[in-house]
């Protein structure tokens, strides 16, 4: 009589256990979930917030004016006050022929009184300036600084020169649009930080042929800055 009341006791403790099983487990099945749910609403919503943001400014910084290689150290600044406003750029450390012979004409007053005398829209985007022969001046060329360390891209500015090698002088050109075809012939030696958008003015004027129909004037270049 003894042993059957034990084992009946037993018996309802072990149904008591085995009922008490599946709940324990789906009580836990429920709490994985919910620290799931919160992890996912917390920290995997907010990642890709941030990638999305992310992935604007990166599309906003290559619609600026930004060059992809090349060391974009800078000593020297300059500043060219023009008839449509002012353009700011800073000459590469990394171009030092082409740096020095910029520097060097805008500090003897050579790009004085020149004009912006071509602007193209067709294949090539560019604003042309600094032809010093206008003045009556001869600028002796200097050596192409090839292959590119840094690419004709919107912002850029390079030399200009015609097709034969080492035949660039004082003229210059500003990249309004990417124009990396030129890459592999045209020395690119800065690029603009301040006034593209008057480059972007200069480039919606009314052309005949390649020559704006009105008179651009690069009034003065001046350096700002310098080591």
């Amino acid at each position: 009589m003894g042993k059957k009341r034990l084992q009946s006791v037993q018996q309802r403790q072990t149904g008591f256990i085995e009922r008490k099983i599946p709940i324990i487990v789906l009580a836990c099945i429920i709490l994985v979930a919910s620290v799931a749910v919160y992890y996912v609403a917390t920290q995997g919503g907010g990642g890709n917030a941030n990638q999305n943001t992310n992935n604007q400014n990166t599309n906003n910084n290559n619609s600026d004016t930004t060059l992809p290689n090349g060391n974009e150290t800078s000593s020297t600044t300059i500043k060219l006050t023009t008839s449509m406003g002012n353009i700011v750029i800073k000459l590469y450390d990394d171009m030092p022929i082409t740096s020095a012979n910029f520097k060097n004409l805008t500090e003897h007053g050579i790009y004085d009184g020149t004009t912006f005398h071509r602007i193209t829209k067709q294949s090539i985007y560019v604003v042309q300036g600094g032809d010093a022969t206008g003045k009556g001046i001869t600028v002796p060329p200097i050596k192409d600084e090839l292959p590119n360390r840094h690419s004709n891209i919107r912002g850029s500015i390079a030399m200009a020169k015609t097709s034969a090698p080492d035949s660039a002088t004082s003229q210059f050109y500003i990249n309004y649009k990417d124009d990396t075809q030129l890459d592999s012939n045209y020395s690119v030696f800065g690029r603009v930080i301040e006034g593209m958008s008057v480059a972007d003015a200069m480039s919606k004027v009314q052309t005949n042929g390649e020559t704006p129909s009105q008179t651009i004037t690069l009034i003065k270049a001046e350096v700002v800055s310098q080591p």
